[in-house]
């Protein structure tokens, strides 16, 4: 029988995913005073491969996997997971149905010479593991270089300092929440830089048939958050693409829950890329019809491209 007093959370162990397994840890405490609330950390497939760029590491889930099997094998009682990281495709039994409020979406530009991508100069290195960002930052500045950048955010903070970069991207929600924020030289216009899918929000994993977590949890929900993530991730199951593709999307919500979504699909040197926006108010139809636009504008044929050129994805 389980104990009500007691839930368990598993967690990857970076400094970030710490941040905020402990952070609704201490909403739970807030909310059910005598409640024993404790972390379980758990090593994922991406975090033990460091020295591969992701987009050739291969497979869904490379961060939540092992945690979803924890989940299913009931050694902790929820997940939290960065969304931008989960699978549109989710194991038999478990469901992502909170969502608390999300953070900034944007992407953040750091240089170590206080420089803005604008006023990079040609050649200059800058730092990123993520197709989607390489795509659009070579379409809008071709005459700067990209390089594959791994790690924690610390990590990748500590290499900029080092000078093996002139400068690198993060998402800024992540920045923000380990209090790094004034590090940031400046934030990316989603003109410049659309969001990865659902980038800046959390989401809680539990098990379906677990009744009495998922109603002990319902005070994190955010629904405007809900209504967004599920719009941008309709886009991307209907896309068939993974996180490691060049692929974007941010949707907004108004007071009257209606919906706006952008979405992207690049070439992955940058020199296409198509874009449409959206609106409406039911976020599965939205996503997905916003997707077949892209589709019917030749996106298949560069995320196909994209695939050929990166099998393991």
């Amino acid at each position: 029988m389980t104990d009500k007093q007691q839930i368990t959370i598993g967690t990857r162990g970076s400094a970030l995913a710490l941040w905020q397994a402990n952070w609704v840890k201490s909403e739970l405490e807030r909310e059910y005073p005598g409640i024993k609330v404790s972390l379980t950390v758990i090593k994922t497939k991406g975090d033990k491969i460091l020295d591969v760029p992701l987009a050739k590491v291969g497979g869904k889930g490379l961060f939540v996997k092992e945690i979803e099997d924890a989940l299913l094998s009931h050694d902790i009682d929820l997940a939290v997971h960065s969304m931008k990281d989960v699978p549109t495709e989710l194991p038999d039994g478990l469901q992502v149905a909170i969502f608390p409020p999300r953070e900034d979406p944007r992407d953040a530009f750091f240089s170590h010479t206080g420089k803005s991508l604008d006023e990079m100069p040609k050649g200059a290195v800058i730092g990123t593991s993520s197709l989607r960002r390489i795509a659009q930052l070579l379409n809008a500045f071709p005459h700067l270089k990209t390089k594959d950048l791994r790690g924690n955010v610390d990590t990748r903070l500590k290499k900029l300092e080092r000078g093996e970069y002139d400068g690198i991207i993060l998402a800024y929600a992540g920045v923000k929440r380990l209090g790094w924020a004034d590090k940031v030289t400046e934030l990316l216009d989603p003109l410049i830089s659309l969001p990865a899918i659902a980038q800046g929000a959390l989401g809680i994993e539990t098990r379906i048939e677990d009744d009495f977590n998922n109603q002990r949890l319902a005070f994190f929900h955010d629904p405007k958050t809900a209504l967004a993530v599920r719009a941008e991730r309709a886009l991307l199951r209907t896309l068939e693409g993974g996180c490691q593709v060049p692929i974007a999307a941010y949707a907004a919500v108004d007071e009257n829950n209606q919906i706006s979504i952008t979405g992207l699909v690049a070439a992955l040197d940058g020199r296409k890329i198509i874009k449409e926006t959206a609106c409406g108010e039911d976020p599965e139809n939205l996503g997905e019809s916003l997707a077949r636009a892209l589709l019917q504008q030749g996106a298949g044929k560069l995320l196909e491209e994209c695939f050929t050129t990166n099998p393991e994805i």
